[in-house]
């Protein structure tokens, strides 16, 4: 982690008020080292894929504080994977589309309405999501309709889907993203609609950053001088 004697924004010298903050020289930033530290803390535990309920008791502080900060990391990470796409988006890669829906559900053909479809591209061996408008959108409309030779041919088409990477011999950025991505999502008891295009962004960063630049990439994001944090 960071020590205080250097500004979190800047990294130019500190000097310490009466009342416990501290001031930058440079960028005249305002802030308490403490909540610093414990911010550090959590994009620590944040990378290493310590859940907020976790987090909260490690750093002894409310879940919802934690849950409140593991938000904002994901809209960060959300905003990063933009820009790194962008960034390699010149450079020749492939996608396929995958459909994504709960163990608990899959036997359950009308479940399909509860799927997250999404496509991934692989530029190299980096990834990049784009999520798919919801079937659920349609639900009740089709429930109505009592349209059952529908649900049967959009299972059939998720079935065929989540078997993909389970057929192919051919190893490559996108199977592999989909076998990670599988596995953290499940670490999750339910994550909601609302929420899932966050997860699905935090698994694409996790995937494309090594595990020992995470902490260092998600602190420039949350200090970066454009963000007022704190």
């Amino acid at each position: 982690m960071k020590q205080p004697h250097l500004c979190i924004y800047c990294r130019h010298t500190l000097y310490s008020l009466n009342d416990g903050m501290v001031k930058c020289s440079a960028c005249k930033k305002k802030y308490s080292p403490t909540k610093v530290t414990k911010i550090l803390h959590l994009i620590e535990l944040f990378c290493t894929d310590e859940n907020a309920l976790s987090a909260s008791k490690i750093t002894e502080a409310s879940y919802a504080t934690a849950l409140s900060y593991y938000q904002n990391f994901r809209k960060l990470i959300a905003q990063q994977c933009e820009e790194q796409y962008h960034l390699h988006r010149t450079q020749e890669s492939q996608y396929e589309e995958y459909l994504y829906l709960e163990k608990s559900k899959r036997h359950d053909k009308k479940a399909i309405f509860d799927s997250h479809n999404f496509l991934t591209f692989a530029y190299g061996e980096h990834v990049y999501t784009i999520l798919m408008p919801s079937l659920g959108v349609y639900k009740q409309q089709f429930l109505e309709d009592n349209l059952e030779d529908v649900y049967t041919k959009e299972f059939s088409k998720f079935m065929r889907s989540s078997k993909i990477i389970k057929i192919s011999e051919h190893d490559n950025a996108i199977k592999r993203f989909w076998y990670y991505f599988e596995n953290f999502i499940m670490t999750f008891k339910g994550v909601s609609a609302e929420f899932f295009p966050y997860y699905l962004k935090e698994a694409e960063f996790k995937f494309n950053t090594p595990l020992i630049q995470r902490s260092e990439v998600l602190e420039q994001l949350y200090f970066r001088p454009s963000i007022e944090n704190i």
